[in-house]
């Protein structure tokens, strides 16, 4: 967790291509990152056929979501997962961040407080009708009704269910679709980051999902914004100007001026922040560096990993990548 009055964790970091085979998509999964994030701050970088040598933000520095820091939090636009994990007294308080998949054009996730209900290993799926029907429509005439259990379940090989009706966090079978929009109201999470979670979340710890898509930290008493893609199933009429502006509101009224120290507000670099979407907190007080001039001044160092290969493409974690322990699967 960071140090009082802060609401950031992680830093910037930044690669270079060493290896022709690599794609975004294999750096963002080592970073544990989603596609949206790696292609958004990387937006002149083709995502399939990066050159060598090529620069590559890594943008594994976050604002975390409003209060209260307790169980699970999850903010929809963000595509990302919070769970702050219930320390003992002498422990320091820990957030664990992981990116997610969330719900397709025309599906949406319940928002609000839940609790986890129940935990599940090697589930099976019985296909809802009108999930079925969709992908029959989309030309998957054979699309199964059942899905037993094993490493091509789209229901992953760990699911944590809400209290939401059918809402699950859980693995997936494609995990290169972390960070896009591919589910009917679950939350996907990469294979070894269900791994990790699993053992660790008991039963009865809360859930909270939020739809902010504009969020705003402070660090060493420097403002920053970050700015998601708005979900359209959200009724959500703001322009991004609007919400930039809502979202300052705790650091701009006169009771904030009280108990935060802030310099004046740049308010060019407000709206370009909130309009572009990019995902990774930038600053927004005047007369501190601006997003190109921080991009520009890190010191990359090589991306020496190999690419993931297909064995990597279903719902078992990677070989070598498993962290959790306990009750968990152990790979070696």
């Amino acid at each position: 967790m960071p140090s009082p009055g802060s609401n950031m964790v992680g830093t910037l970091q930044a690669v270079t291509i060493a290896n022709p085979n690599t794609t975004l998509l294999d750096i963002a999964r080592r970073f544990d990152l989603g596609y949206h994030e790696i292609t958004e701050a990387n937006p002149a970088v083709s995502p399939w056929t990066p050159s060598l040598g090529t620069k590559i933000i890594i943008p594994t520095q976050f604002i975390l979501p409003p209060g209260p820091y307790e169980g699970i939090v999850i903010n929809i636009p963000q595509r990302r997962l919070f769970y702050f994990v219930q320390q003992s007294d002498d422990e320091l308080p820990k957030v664990i961040t992981f990116p997610i998949s969330i719900s397709r054009a025309g599906w949406k996730t319940p928002l609000g407080k839940t609790r986890l209900v129940a935990k599940h290993r090697d589930p099976a799926w019985i296909v809802p009708a009108t999930i079925h029907k969709e992908h029959v429509r989309d030309g998957e005439t054979d699309f199964p009704t059942y899905f037993p259990p094993g490493p091509d379940n789209p229901m992953g090989m760990l699911a944590l269910q809400t209290g939401f009706s059918q809402i699950f966090i859980h693995g997936t079978n494609r995990p290169w679709g972390v960070g896009m929009r591919t589910s009917h109201g679950c939350l996907h999470l990469y294979p070894e980051d269900a791994a990790y979670l699993f053992p660790r979340v008991p039963p009865g710890t809360p859930i909270r999902i939020i739809n902010q898509p504009t969020t705003v930290g402070i660090q060493d008493d420097v403002l920053y914004m970050s700015s998601g893609e708005p979900v359209s199933e959200y009724a959500n009429k703001q322009s991004p100007a609007n919400r930039a502006v809502a979202a300052l509101f705790p650091y701009t009224h006169k009771k904030a001026a009280k108990t935060v120290v802030h310099r004046e507000i740049d308010w060019q670099r407000v709206f370009a922040v909130a309009k572009a979407h990019r995902y990774l907190p930038l600053p927004i007080t005047r007369g501190t560096p601006d997003a190109e001039q921080i991009l520009q001044s890190m010191d990359p160092t090589p991306y020496i990993y190999e690419p993931y290969d297909s064995s990597a493409n279903n719902a078992v974690p990677p070989l070598g990548e498993l962290l959790c322990t306990g009750s968990c699967w152990l790979f070696k």
